[in-house]
């Protein structure tokens, strides 16, 4: 003979006030458990969203950023001749020869400086960028000090709108278009013309040379012939693979110091539990020695118990869950440890991480009405029915 669910549901509405209260504090858990996840997806998507599986990325060997690294022109020029560097429609190399160097911008409302990455491009670089659409303006016309400013850009940096003044490089720079990216990292920067900024800042060398391929499949064919050559001394990515790499470090020092916040609320969360279950126990001896005496087994009782502990604890878990999946409407902004600049990013929620914090929901569940539950379980029946 079994218990029947609605008796776990019947006892956790008779105690509605310690169950919302206890359901609260798993929501509360649950809630900054998805939430990290969510910041780390997030800030992973919009790196790995910049790049394209079909370009690559080369920099020079040992360098963990465009920032580091440097590609000698007479090297560039080697590059351009590879065969598997895809041809345009104007019959052009889709290569893409870049600049990024680093400054320093006062965010709009606080005057706070923050560092924006600035971006020289050359002819094919928004071609082989397909995710990058003008919104506002126009593009900005080679030899010339005008500059297109990302979308978050834009919004959060002061001279960063359309027509408005950015002063770097002993010269000012006017802002004549603005681009949308998407959630990418690319809506975090400023792109000018390369050859203007690499005078400006006195660079004699690019940052990288990206391409896209003409076939995919010949990347490791690319990859060990270049990466072989003595007179290159450069690494080759793909896209994807490079900014993936970009948000590792960062991802990580999120995931940790997030995982340990959450496994101190969880504790919290499990004791909360386990006081309401042996609360539950204590009220209902006279109602266990019932059950017992009609004929019901000790783990009948036992998997009651459980059930009954897992059901408030799931409940908690949908309710943290559904206000962390509001977090998605927000849009942060931190440093990239890689690069060292910021970058703006938006929360992501994935059906891993629901069924990650769904879970994590029922273990908290488990582990604060094993207890309990066994408790119940081992009641003797004399003494529960006098009790």
């Amino acid at each position: 003979m079994k218990i029947p669910l609605s008796y776990s549901f019947r006892n956790l509405w008779t105690r509605r006030l310690t169950t919302i209260l206890t359901a609260s504090g798993i929501a509360l858990v649950v809630f900054v458990f998805a939430s990290i996840l969510m910041l780390s997806e997030g800030l992973k998507k919009a790196l790995v969203d910049t790049g394209s599986y079909d370009n690559a990325v080369i920099i020079r060997k040992a360098s963990d950023s465009e920032v580091q690294s440097g590609v000698e022109r007479i090297q560039a020029s080697i590059l351009e001749t590879q065969p598997e560097v895809a041809i345009g429609p104007n019959g052009r190399s889709l290569l893409a020869k870049e600049l990024v160097v680093l400054i320093s911008l006062p965010k709009r409302g606080t005057d706070k400086p923050s560092n924006v990455v600035i971006r020289g491009i050359s002819e094919s670089s928004l071609p082989l960028r397909p995710q990058v659409k003008l919104v506002a303006g126009r593009l900005p016309r080679q030899g010339s000090s005008e500059i297109l400013a990302g979308q978050s850009i834009a919004k959060r940096f002061k001279g960063g709108g359309l027509g408005e003044t950015i002063r770097f490089g002993m010269r000012d720079w006017i802002v004549v278009g603005i681009f949308d990216a998407g959630n990418t990292g690319f809506s975090s920067e400023i792109w000018g013309d390369v050859d203007q900024l690499m005078r400006e800042f006195r660079r004699p060398v690019y940052s990288s040379v990206i391409f896209k391929l003409r076939d995919s499949s010949e990347f490791e064919k690319l990859k060990n012939r270049i990466e072989s050559d003595p007179r290159l001394t450069l690494e080759v990515m793909r896209e994807t693979e490079y900014y993936a790499k970009q948000s590792d470090m960062m991802a990580k020092f999120i995931r940790m110091l997030g995982m340990s916040l959450t496994m101190i609320f969880s504790l919290g969360a499990i004791i909360g539990a386990m006081i309401t279950m042996y609360s539950a126990v204590a009220n209902r001896t006279g109602e266990i020695g019932t059950m017992r005496a009609l004929g019901f087994r000790r783990r009948d009782i036992l998997t009651a118990f459980i059930i009954e502990s897992l059901i408030l604890s799931f409940t908690g878990g949908c309710a943290g869950l559904f206000f962390s999946s509001l977090m998605q409407f927000l849009t942060i902004s931190t440093m990239n440890f890689q690069t060292f600049s910021e970058l703006a990013f938006t929360f992501a929620l994935t059906f891993e991480i629901t069924y990650k914090s769904l879970l994590f929901s029922l273990i908290m569940g488990f582990i604060g009405g094993v207890l309990p539950a066994a408790r119940a379980s081992r009641m003797n029946i004399v003494e529960a029915l006098r009790g």
